[in-house]
């Protein structure tokens, strides 16, 4: 790769370049587009991102779980240049394409189960959660759907409903849509009596809640992250979700799996639902699918997805043919570079080394996740208090020393790490090393 794979500071961080773009940026983009780290990106590869000012970063972000591949991949590239020199849009809807068909073939291929399938494509995670809750209340005639505490799916209305995080997601911009409804997730760390009753106990919670203040029979979908990702990489228990599945097929309740931060090798199987054997109903993707360009999905049951009128789904800019070349190269990537043994790998690396800073820190509560999903949650030491402003000040230094790293969490007391899943093992070290030194001056 054209990015040599080595941690460069040349500046403090942000640079003065940087600096100046960022001033630019005040001055030009609403307030409301917020900036994690404001370093300014020239090129990326690998597990590093360089920036203006010529330094170079060890990326555990990437770009929240989407740039898997790398932020270059050669196959990505290749096959986008290809289809830029071609067409660069024509909208599905109107005169049709094969990239389109193609995306679809694999993810009705790759996702969970045998049964036929088929797909739709969109732009971003928010609008494939909107269409499978479409697609859900068409095919049961019916209009509620449950989610969980700590979801996160989304920014758009419905999203905004289904999402439990108030600030900054929904702060000021009710109403929400309606016919929504929470129920407790199954958490481990904080069930109240162990997280050896977890599972047992929130089905159980789940299931009375939802018959007591919703109704199976007017419940078109329960929707569900298989691990949860800006709640706090949540991982519930085992069982928890295959009982949940199981319990929605019953009702005749479309099973929804969203796994649009978690799908595409991140977590060391194609989704993360393969964990367990899960087959949802439909599924959600977008991140992880197209190497960093704006692509996403609704798979599922050819019966469920087939339910809805000609014309009912669909966008002008949906499974754009750039995109669906972007998410060929991407898929190919990932099945040529076995990247799902690369998130094990990734895992066999990190999760040692986290258990170690938790085993040293009293501060880090919990280590948790699968694969190339990992986190570790902070609270205050000798209770379970979240504690959002040590963690705000190790992802603050991490950015310092030249470390990209990600907060998350409802109670925003979550460290996520999300790296590239072509990242060498170096570079993990590396990073890991700065992570320790950190929480060791932070601590």
């Amino acid at each position: 790769m054209s990015v040599s794979q080595q941690r460069i500071l040349k500046t403090a961080i942000p640079g003065p370049l940087s600096a100046e773009l960022q001033a630019r940026k005040l001055a030009a983009v609403a307030t409301g587009v917020g900036t994690t780290l404001p370093v300014y990106v020239t090129a990326a590869g690998g597990g590093i991102v360089v920036d203006v000012d010529g330094n170079q970063l060890i990326d555990f972000g990437s770009g929240i779980a989407v740039t898997s591949v790398g932020n270059a991949a050669p196959r990505v590239v290749a096959r986008v240049q290809e289809q830029v020199a071609d067409f660069t849009h024509t909208c599905f809807m109107v005169t049709p394409y094969e990239g389109y068909v193609a995306v679809a073939e694999k993810l009705n291929e790759l996702t969970p189960g045998t049964h036929e399938k088929r797909t739709a494509l969109f732009n971003s995670g928010a609008e494939a959660v909107e269409n499978a809750i479409k697609i859900a209340r068409v095919a049961t005639g019916r209009s509620a759907v449950v989610a969980f505490d700590h979801a996160y799916h989304g920014r758009t209305n419905l999203t905004m409903s289904l999402t439990a995080k108030n600030m900054p997601y929904k702060q000021g911009f009710g109403p929400f849509a309606g016919e929504v409804y929470r129920t407790p997730m199954a958490y481990p760390y904080r069930w109240p009596t162990g997280p050896e009753h977890c599972a047992e106990e929130a089905f159980e919670l789940f299931v009375s809640q939802v018959h007591a203040q919703v109704g199976e029979q007017n419940t078109a979908a329960v929707i569900i992250e298989p691990i949860q990702g800006e709640g706090g990489f949540i991982v519930p228990p085992e069982g928890f979700l295959p009982r949940l599945a199981d319990w929605c097929a019953q009702h005749g309740i479309v099973f929804i799996a969203d796994e649009i931060q978690s799908g595409f090798c991140r977590t060391g199987d194609w989704f993360a639902c393969d964990h367990e054997g899960v087959v949802p109903d439909l599924v959600t993707t977008a991140k992880g699918i197209a190497g960093g360009l704006p692509l996403a999905g609704v798979t599922g049951r050819a019966e469920i997805m087939d339910a809805v009128h000609a014309g009912g789904l669909g966008g002008t800019y949906g499974g754009n043919p750039v995109a669906c070349a972007a998410a060929l190269g991407s898929i190919e990537t990932m099945q040529a570079e076995d990247l799902c043994g690369a998130a094990r790998r990734i895992e066999s690396v990190m999760r040692p080394r986290l258990q170690l800073l938790a085993e040293k820190f009293e501060a880090i509560g919990d280590v948790r996740g699968r694969g190339a999903m990992l986190a570790v949650e902070l609270v205050q030491p000798g209770s379970k208090t979240p504690d959002p402003a040590l963690t705000a000040a190790v992802a603050s230094a991490c950015h310092r020393q030249g470390l990209i790293a990600l907060t998350a969490g409802t109670f925003g007391n979550v460290l996520r790490f999300l790296p590239p899943l072509v990242i060498g093992d170096e570079l993990l070290s590396e990073g890991l090393d700065i992570l320790d030194a950190v929480f060791a001056a932070e601590s």
